[in-house]
């Protein structure tokens, strides 16, 4: 379990990027260039938050169907390959990385650069990860001095989050401050830059840059689903290279940024869960057969902290078997659910108790709740109090601002007495035969919000009240008040 987020785990960037989009199959955008643009020189930027699956597919170019393309992606292994592939022929132009991939708690900046006029061959194809030229390859074939790619050719679409050969292999996982440069080989720093403080690589305004013909700068910041300025696609370069929208609507744009990175569930600690992971690592679905806890990838030792988590969808005919709740120590078995043990805590949908330790908590109200409840979250770790709250209405008249009074909480093990010196956010299904659905908002939700509810400072977008001084589980807050 990672104790912290890595990259973009930062207070304050000074350049703040608001949006971006959440891919998952069968999403993309693209756009049919109208005429031709730069085929030997051109450069492409883009952030991503990776959810771990099977092949993803970043950006590619080439005809629908066909026998040309020329994707850039995560291969099953983690390993990223981008190579091209013209009349159903490899060319000399591919690369697989050494390097794997499979951090889904950071953004990941990649910066994709391309000019086969230069003499030297390992200055035609460069790529750099956060900054940083990546040289370490298992395959590096470089191509020919003057190779014309299929990027910005008016023949071959271009498209992002899917592959064009045939629309397979799509993005999971988020994207944001995408650039395409059309006729300048451009290095990492037109883009991002190493915070003095932190030494963390983080985005700079790109607003400035020039694009070229096929250029653009797509934000992510409108919701509509047409070609056009106010379509998801929109490109804000001002050389009106508007992406089509293939399957995005507009709850599918995300305030989890490159310059906030909220939390998500973590399908790297899934050895014993074994849970199924869709919308950005934000809904899971537990396996029929284990009770093991699927966890959450921020871990918090200090600060007050609120989420949400809406038990979505059951096992047909099956009883309600949620437990939603905190975790302070590694999963290590498929019969041990949150609660179960020691430094676990969850409230139990069926009985409406709150669990732990294998035992229901003493004097503890009994409100039970089913599927499309949202059990509300209050983690005051400043005083060692959980509250839990139904559809709003916290349980015992709990009072999450009573500080060391308590009112209605449940008292746990201080954060630093923990074996792992943390909680993190985590969920259950107590049967061994069934599953349950989760999903889950720590700020940047994946369904539609009724009401919009932010913490103290604006972060976060719930369905209900957030309590005051309690955040939203992002890095933002944790700079602040963890």
């Amino acid at each position: 379990m990672p104790l912290i987020l890595g990259t973009n785990s930062i207070k304050d960037t000074g350049f703040n990027v608001p949006n971006s989009l959440r891919f998952q199959a069968n999403d993309y955008l693209k756009i049919d260039p109208s005429g031709d643009g730069n085929l030997k020189t051109w450069t492409t930027s883009f952030w991503v938050k990776r959810q771990i699956g099977s092949n993803q597919t970043m950006w590619d170019a080439g005809t629908n169907g066909g026998n040309n393309y020329s994707p850039f992606f995560f291969q099953a292994d983690g390993t990223l390959r981008f190579y091209e592939v013209v009349g159903g022929t490899l060319q000399s132009f591919n690369f697989i990385t050494n390097r794997v991939f499979r951090d889904n708690s950071a953004w990941y900046h990649f910066v994709y650069r391309v000019d086969t006029t230069q003499g030297t061959d390992t200055n035609r194809i460069r790529l750099y990860v956060n900054g940083v030229q990546e040289t370490s390859f298992s395959t590096a074939a470089y191509p020919a001095e003057d190779y014309s790619t299929l990027k910005n050719d008016a023949t071959f679409e271009m498209i992002i989050g899917s592959a064009s050969d045939n629309k397979g292999n799509d993005m999971q996982g988020y994207m944001s401050e995408f650039v395409h440069i059309d006729g300048q080989s451009l290095a990492p720093t037109s883009f991002g830059e190493f915070d003095e403080d932190s030494g963390i690589w983080k985005p700079i305004d790109v607003s400035g840059l020039t694009f070229g013909t096929n250029g653009f700068y797509l934000q992510f910041k409108e919701t509509g689903t047409s070609q056009n300025s106010s379509g998801i696609g929109a490109d804000t370069s001002g050389q009106d290279n508007h992406m089509a929208v293939s399957g995005l609507a507009a709850i599918d744009q995300s305030t989890d940024t490159c310059t906030n990175n909220f939390a998500t569930m973590n399908p790297l600690d899934n050895f014993i869960f074994s849970g199924t992971f869709s919308e950005g690592n934000l809904k899971v679905q537990t396996d029929n057969s284990s009770y093991a806890s699927g966890t959450g990838t921020i871990g918090l030792s200090t600060g007050k902290w609120y989420w949400e988590i809406e038990y979505d969808a059951k096992s047909s005919g099956s009883t309600d078997y949620s437990l939603i709740g905190i975790l302070g120590r590694q999963v290590t078995a498929d019969d041990k659910a949150v609660g179960d043990e020691t430094f676990g805590y969850a409230y139990y949908s069926e009985n409406g108790e709150v669990r732990t330790n294998n035992a229901n908590v003493a004097n503890w109200s009994e409100v039970t709740y089913t599927t499309g409840d949202i059990v509300g979250v209050a983690l005051d770790l400043d005083n060692s109090k959980l509250y839990f709250s139904k559809n709003g209405t916290f349980i015992d008249s709990g009072d999450p601002t009573s500080g060391s009074t308590g009112t209605g909480a449940v008292s746990i093990t201080a954060a630093a007495s923990t074996p792992l010196g943390v909680y993190f956010p985590a969920v259950s299904y107590y049967d061994g035969s069934t599953n349950g659905t989760f999903i889950c908002n720590f700020g940047s939700p994946p369904v539609a919000i009724s009401s919009g509810n932010t913490d103290g400072n604006g972060f976060g977008n719930f369905e209900y009240a957030v309590p005051s001084g309690y955040f939203a589980l992002c890095t933002k807050n944790l700079a602040e008040n963890g």
